[in-house]
């Protein structure tokens, strides 16, 4: 007899408790092998393909595509052993005792409880969920306001007799004309000119006809990687006290001595990969700003390896992936590196351990043909560099004017990790090896 096995979402590391499903790979009643990806999920840091420890017949899946799982709830049920296809599918809320083998490049720590609801499980049809009218009231209209007296428009003299009557609706605006007097024969008294104020009172007091409800606009919800993306964002505004500097550099030197290196032969080093070596050469200098802020223990920690993130543009949006210990890497490795990691972003094909761990971030915003930005730090980072485009400007070179590569570098930094002297000395050393690479090789 074959024996139905339930292959329950795995941890997939780094803290996050769900996934959305994206695309099934197996239908029920596929034969699947062992560590065969079975469905294709998005964490809210990268698409996943999800693998299964177990080979056999699938009996069921849990979910429909677009819907979001919690860690530890059921994915598929697979007869292992079978020949055919099993007369029922195994119960979606049992558990059949046995645990699964460890899953390659995912976590494996189910010590937390997971968030549990209950999952319905797809079958060959899915219903579309029936769609609830939702009844408008109609809009109720405002009570009218109370009409002042109709307009008279006497010929003549207006008649009012006591000249504290005349005064009282000179001081408030009122037109005697437009006033039909209560008096003997016509004549206006005090209360009629009282009357008016009150009225006018009243409709000024009144609200205004409620307007046309606008056009609901398009919704978007703020989930998965964008979701993530706004709670970091906000939690580094909420938590660090950031400040920006920033200064202009002339980069021809730059651009020739990359130029220089490519005409040889060998692999093409990036502009970024540059980039990135300098940044490591100065954080060799200010390791404060290799750093991060524990809050718990009121404390700076000095992180000893430069984990150098950069942003990166996506169809899924920005992302930054991680080059690991980019100190110990020349400028050939590292690009080789950004190649790759970019190359896994687009495709959206990064683990979430390519997009974890970062201790500095390089950003590169000239790509997008600006100058100049003032980022958000990358939260629980200190620091990221900022680069604008590099471009033909005026530039007084020797003593002449000239027209120069330019570029803008910006640094946003943490202020409780360092004062204005040790970020603008980070940033000059930066520009002063833009200007003049061989700054840096005298450092190395």
């Amino acid at each position: 007899m074959p024996q139905v096995m339930e292959f329950k979402l795995p941890d997939l590391g780094e803290g996050l408790t769900e996934a959305e499903i994206v695309r099934w790979l197996v239908a029920v009643g596929d034969v699947v092998a062992i560590d065969q990806p079975v469905v294709e999920v998005e964490t809210a840091k990268a698409m996943v393909e999800v693998p299964c420890p177990y080979g056999g017949v699938v009996t069921a899946r849990f979910g429909a595509e677009g819907e979001e799982l919690p860690v530890g709830a059921p994915l598929i049920t697979v007869a292992v052993g079978a020949e055919s296809l099993p007369q029922a599918p195994a119960d979606e809320t049992g558990d059949s005792g046995d645990q699964p083998r460890p899953l390659i490049g995912y976590g494996t720590d189910h010590s937390r409880p997971a968030r549990r609801r209950r999952v319905r499980p797809v079958t060959a049809e899915v219903s579309a969920p029936a769609t609830v009218p939702v009844t408008v009231p109609a809009a109720v209209p405002a009570a009218a306001p109370v009409a002042a007296p109709a307009a008279v428009g006497t010929a003549g003299p207006v008649p009012v007799i006591s000249p504290l009557v005349r005064k009282l609706a000179k001081d408030h605006g009122v037109d005697l004309r437009a006033l039909r007097g209560s008096g003997p024969e016509g004549l206006i008294l005090r209360a009629d000119v009282e009357a008016a104020l009150a009225a006018r009172r009243t409709a000024e007091a009144a609200p205004a006809p409620a307007p046309a409800a606008a056009a609901a606009g398009e919704r978007v919800p703020l989930k998965g990687l964008r979701g993530v993306v706004a709670e970091k964002l906000s939690r580094s505004r909420r938590e660090i006290p950031d400040a920006t500097c920033w200064v202009d550099a002339d980069a021809t030197e730059l651009m020739a001595a990359r130029a220089a290196m490519n005409a040889a032969a060998g692999p093409k080093i990036s502009v970024l990969a540059l980039l990135a070596r300098i940044c490591t050469a100065a954080l060799a200098r200010y390791p404060e700003l290799n750093s991060t802020v524990d809050l718990a223990a009121n404390e700076i920690v000095r992180l000893p390896s430069v984990h150098l993130g950069f942003a990166a543009q996506t169809e899924r949006g920005l992302v930054v992936p991680v080059v690991r210990d980019a100190q110990d890497r020349n400028p050939e490795s590292l690009s080789a590196e950004f190649a790759r990691l970019t190359e896994l972003a687009r495709s959206g094909k990064l683990a979430p351990a390519d997009l974890t761990g970062g201790t500095f971030t390089l950003n590169n915003y000239g790509v997008f043909g600006v100058d100049g930005s003032t980022p958000i730090i990358n939260h629980p980072e200190a620091a990221m560099l900022g680069v604008g485009r590099i471009m033909a400007k005026p530039w007084v070179h020797q003593g002449q004017l000239a027209v120069r590569q330019v570029v803008q570098l910006s640094l946003t930094f943490d202020h409780r990790v360092c004062d204005g002297g040790t970020a603008g000395g980070f940033l000059r050393y930066v520009a002063d090896c833009v200007e003049s690479p061989a700054v840096l090789l005298r450092s190395l």
